[in-house]
C-alpha cells in the first residue's frame, strides 16, 4: 500500500509508536494569545485517540 504524502508531512511517529502532531492555531494572530499559549502551541503534541492513532499509522504504512 502506498504511503499518504499528505500523513507523512502532518505526523511523525516516535520510536515508542506514539504519533505527534502541530498544534492548531499556532501559526498567525499570536499577539492576541498568551505567552504561555503560543509557547504550548510551538511544541508538538501527541494523538490521543487510539482510533485516529490507528489510522495514520495505517496511512503511514507502518
Amino acid at each position: 500500500m502506498k504511503t499518504k504524502k499528505i500523513a507523512r508531512k502532518r505526523f511523525k511517529v516516535t520510536k515508542t509508536g506514539k504519533v505527534m502532531h502541530r498544534v492548531q492555531g499556532g501559526r498567525h494572530i499570536r499577539r492576541n494569545k498568551s505567552k504561555s499559549r503560543q509557547r504550548r502551541q510551538d511544541r508538538p503534541a501527541q494523538l490521543t485517540t487510539v482510533r485516529f492513532t490507528r489510522v495514520i499509522k495505517r496511512f503511514l504504512s507502518l
